[in-house]
C-alpha cells in the first residue's frame, strides 16, 4: 500500500514544492561527535554505530563524488536531490569547513538543498545563519536534530549527553529564522512504553517542529547496546508492537506536519536484532494497512 495516501510523508511534501521528483541522498562530510571525541563524553549513545547508515567507502570519497556516485544508483535519473549529511554530527566543525562541505553539494545543479542531521547541543547561531542564508535563496533546507525522546532519565539511560531543554532551545532559535526542523525519535528505548512515547510526541509538537522521523529501536554490531542485548538486558519491540504505537503517533499528529521516515532498517552481519529491521518495507506496508482501515495522520489529534 502507498503510505503517502495515509501519511504526510516526506515525498508528499517535496511533490508539493517541486515539479520533479527528489530524492535524499546520503553523505558523510567526515564529521565526528563530541559525544565520542571526549568533548562531552566517550563510546557515543549507547545505540549507535554510524557504519549502520554509512556505507565504510563513503568516507574516503569527496562530497562531490559521493553525490555522483549514488545518482548512478538511482532509478530514475530526471530528478532532483537533497544531500543528506547524516554521518555523526554534521554540524560539529569550523563554520568555515561546514560552508566547505555544504556548498560543494549544492554547487551540484541537481541538488536542491540539504538536510543536515546532528545534536541539538552543537547548532550554535552561525550554523543557524548559514542553514537560513541557503533557504532564503531558495533552497530546501531540513535541520534534522537527533532527539530520540523527550525524557531525561532515558536520554541519561543511553548516554545521549544531553536533556530535552537543548533540544527545545535549538528549536526556538531554528523556528525565530523560519528553517525547517525535523525530530528524530526512537520507539523502544530500554525503560520506555507507549505512555512515554505519547508523552515524547506530545513535547515535540508543542514546540511547533515541521517533521517526525520515527525509528524502532534496533540493535547494531559495535553499539553499547549489542553488549546488553546479548547479557539479556534488553528486550526489543516486535514488529507487531512498533506498528501498533506507530500508527498511533502518526493519528496524533496534525496532517501538516512531514513524517521524513516511518521505519528504519540495519543490514546483517551489522544488525544484531530485530530479525524484522532487516526489511523496512514489510512494517512500512503494515502502517499504511492499519492508518487505512483505522484513520490517517492527525484523525486523532483534534481528539487531545
Amino acid at each position: 500500500m502507498q503510505l503517502d495516501l495515509y501519511v504526510n510523508t516526506l515525498g508528499r511534501h517535496l511533490k508539493q514544492r517541486f515539479p520533479h521528483r527528489v530524492r535524499k541522498l546520503s553523505v558523510d562530510g567526515a564529521f565526528t561527535c563530541p559525544n565520542r571525541d571526549g568533548t562531552i563524553g566517550r563510546g557515543g549513545c549507547t545505540f549507535c554505530n554510524v557504519d549502520s547508515f554509512v556505507k565504510p567507502h563513503q568516507q574516503s570519497l569527496g562530497v562531490a563524488e559521493q553525490l555522483e556516485q549514488r545518482k548512478a544508483e538511482m532509478k530514475h535519473k530526471d530528478i532532483g536531490y537533497l544531500a543528506y549529511f547524516q554521518a555523526y554530527t554534521s554540524t560539529y566543525a569550523e563554520i568555515e569547513y561546514l560552508q566547505g562541505m555544504y556548498q560543494q553539494a549544492l554547487e551540484d545543479p541537481s541538488v536542491v538543498g540539504l538536510c543536515i542531521g546532528t545534536r541539538p547541543d552543537c547548532v550554535p547561531e552561525q550554523v543557524l545563519n548559514l542553514l537560513a542564508d541557503y533557504q532564503q535563496q531558495g533552497k530546501e533546507v531540513w535541520l534534522e536534530l537527533g532527539l530520540q525522546t523527550a525524557h531525561d532519565d532515558t536520554l541519561k539511560r543511553i548516554n545521549r549527553g544531553h536533556g530535552f531543554a537543548e533540544f527545545a532551545d535549538t528549536v526556538a532559535k531554528a523556528k525565530s529564522l523560519n528553517l525547517q526542523v525535523c525530530a528524530h525519535l526512537i520507539l523502544g528505548l530500554p525503560g520506555e512504553g507507549p505512555e512515554h512515547y505519547m508523552q515524547t510526541l506530545q513535547q515535540v509538537l508543542a514546540l511547533d517542529v515541521d517533521g517526525i522521523k520515527l525509528h524502532p529501536l534496533h540493535v547494531v554490531e559495535g553499539s553499547i547496546m549489542a553488549k546488553a542485548y546479548r547479557a539479556g538486558r534488553i528486550e526489543l519491540m516486535s514488529q507487531d508492537e512498533y506498528v501498533e504505537q506507530a500508527i498511533r503517533l502518526i493519528q496524533h499528529t496534525p496532517p501538516e506536519v512531514v513524517y521524513h521516515r516511518v521505519a528504519a532498517e540495519a543490514r546483517k552481519p551489522l544488525l544484531v536484532a530485530p530479525d524484522w529491521c532487516e526489511q523496512r518495507w514489510p512494517p512500512i506496508t503494515a502502517i499504511a494497512k492499519g492508518l487505512a482501515a483505522t484513520g490517517v495522520q492527525g484523525s486523532r489529534y483534534c481528539s487531545e
